[in-house]
C-alpha cells in the first residue's frame, strides 16, 4: 500500500469498514440476515413502538433505507407497523421475538471475534474514537 494512503482517513476508514463488514456478514449469516437487518430487528424488539425516524437515527442510514429495510422485514412477518398522526412507530411481532436470541448471538460471535484479533481494549478504544471522530465530523 502506498505510503500516502496510510495517512488517508478516508482510505483506511473504507479499508476497516470493508474488514469488519465481511467479518459480521459472516458471524451473522446463520440467521438469514445481514448484521443491518439483525441490529434493526434488535432495537425493535428492544424498544417496541419506536417511531421510523429514532430508528432511522439510531442506526444512522436514511429514512428511505430504513423504510426499506421495515418493509422487508414486515413481508417476512417480523414487524408491523402503525400510523399514529405524523409518526409511524415499528412493533415485533412473535416471529420476530423469536429471533433475538439467535441475532445476540451473531452479534456476540462478531465481537468475540474482532476482540480476539485486535484484543478488547482496542477495540472498545476503536469504536469510541470512531464515534468521537465522527460526531466532530458530522459538527463541521
Amino acid at each position: 500500500m502506498g505510503d500516502f494512503l496510510k495517512d488517508c482517513l478516508y482510505f483506511t476508514t473504507n479499508r476497516l469498514s470493508r474488514a469488519i463488514t465481511k467479518m459480521a456478514d459472516e458471524e451473522f449469516a446463520p440467521t438469514g440476515f445481514s448484521p443491518m437487518y439483525g441490529y434493526l430487528l434488535l432495537l425493535v424488539i428492544r424498544d417496541p413502538g419506536s417511531t421510523q425516524k429514532q430508528l432511522a437515527d439510531q442506526l444512522d442510514i436514511a429514512p428511505s433505507t430504513l423504510t426499506r429495510f421495515i418493509e422487508k422485514l414486515e413481508r417476512k412477518r417480523l414487524v408491523i407497523r402503525t400510523a399514529q398522526g405524523k409518526s409511524v412507530r415499528v412493533y415485533p411481532t412473535e416471529n420476530g421475538k423469536t429471533l433475538e436470541d439467535e441475532i445476540r448471538r451473531a452479534s456476540n460471535r462478531l465481537h468475540v471475534r474482532y476482540e480476539k484479533i485486535l484484543g478488547k481494549e482496542t477495540a472498545d478504544l476503536l469504536s469510541k474514537e470512531l464515534v468521537r471522530s465522527t460526531d466532530q465530523l458530522e459538527a463541521e
